[in-house]
């Protein structure tokens, strides 16, 4: 097998697509994707609109605060209408849970691992306000106008359109916070940071807070590219490492009794930390990781709101 080593400039950047692609009934939410979702409304020019930083730990509905203590959290943005009296909620996430879009299914008959990692923009009325503030954050971050949401809605549907799979890992050379990102997470937090930073660029100006955020990071040296699913899986792919992708990738399947979940720890142990093994599906390719020491690490840390760029409409 040849394989490429490309500059790490050139690795870290999400893929963006035409369109979104219908997705496969295979794929199945435990838990509805988006249930009680509408269509952004059109906001009267004149509107003031206060704008919300949301923050709780992830599947705080079922467990509690228990993520919570891992700082694993789930980022949102609440939008208050002065002129409609109403409450909105925006959130990106993924459309068949977190497991399904960071581990493929192996599906018998299929060579090539089969995935259902689409996320996706999320937007209902009302604000629940005891989700947001029991165990995570609620705060007024900036002021907008009516004119500035409209503009962030038209953004909103170009963003969801084309930038469509999930990911959960943040790859990196070292803990070091000037280290070299080889790839980088696309998941709720980053479309959070997206849209602060369009509502930047429109005018709005933010307050002066402190703003965290979870990032799950694997630390590698130089990811080495393998191929795409053609590449590797396809008839004239390469069979040796289309096995040792797919043998990889087993053991995170799900278990069904507790005595098969640390059989397949044991043989994830063995490969990412022993054997220093990692296999990314990233913009649709496979990416090989030689993984090296601290291995993985669950970061809360600071990123500042952003600082405009343009000229405000109006608040």
């Amino acid at each position: 097998l040849t394989v490429l080593i490309i500059l790490c400039a050139s690795l870290s950047q999400h893929r963006r697509f035409n369109y979104r692609p219908k997705t496969d009934p295979y794929c199945q939410a435990r838990y509805t994707f988006c249930p009680t979702g509408s269509a952004i409304p059109v906001m009267k020019e004149e509107d003031i609109i206060e704008v919300y930083r949301l923050q709780a730990p992830v599947w705080e509905f079922k467990y509690g605060d228990l993520l919570g203590h891992l700082k694993i959290m789930h980022d949102a943005v609440g939008f208050k209408s002065s002129l409609m009296g109403k409450n909105y909620t925006m959130e990106w996430y993924e459309l068949f849970q977190l497991g399904n879009c960071t581990f493929p299914h192996l599906r018998p008959g299929m060579d090539a691992p089969f995935w259902c990692n689409q996320g996706a923009a999320c937007f209902y009325e009302g604000i629940d306000d005891a989700h947001w503030k029991e165990n995570g954050t609620l705060v007024l971050v900036t002021t907008i106008s009516g004119t500035m949401f409209n503009e962030m809605a038209k953004w909103v549907k170009y963003d969801n359109e084309t930038g469509i799979y999930y990911e959960t890992w943040t790859v990196q050379a070292s803990p070091d916070k000037k280290s070299t990102v080889w790839f980088d997470s696309y998941e709720c937090s980053k479309f959070i940071l997206r849209t602060y930073q369009k509502l930047a660029d429109l005018g709005a100006v933010f307050k002066k807070i402190q703003t965290n955020y979870t990032s799950i990071i694997l630390f590698s040296g130089e990811p080495i590219y393998l191929g795409n699913e053609t590449s590797i899986f396809g008839p004239l792919g390469n069979q040796t490492l289309a096995a040792a992708i797919r043998d990889f990738y087993y053991p995170f399947k799900p278990h069904r009794t507790v005595g098969e979940f640390f059989v397949d720890l044991l043989k994830i142990i063995d490969r990412v930390i022993l054997n220093h093994q990692f296999y990314l599906f990233y913009n649709l390719e496979y990416w090989f990781l030689p993984m090296k020491f601290p291995y993985l690490k669950i970061v809360y840390e600071e990123v500042p709101l952003p600082i405009g760029s343009k000229t405000s409409f109006g608040v």
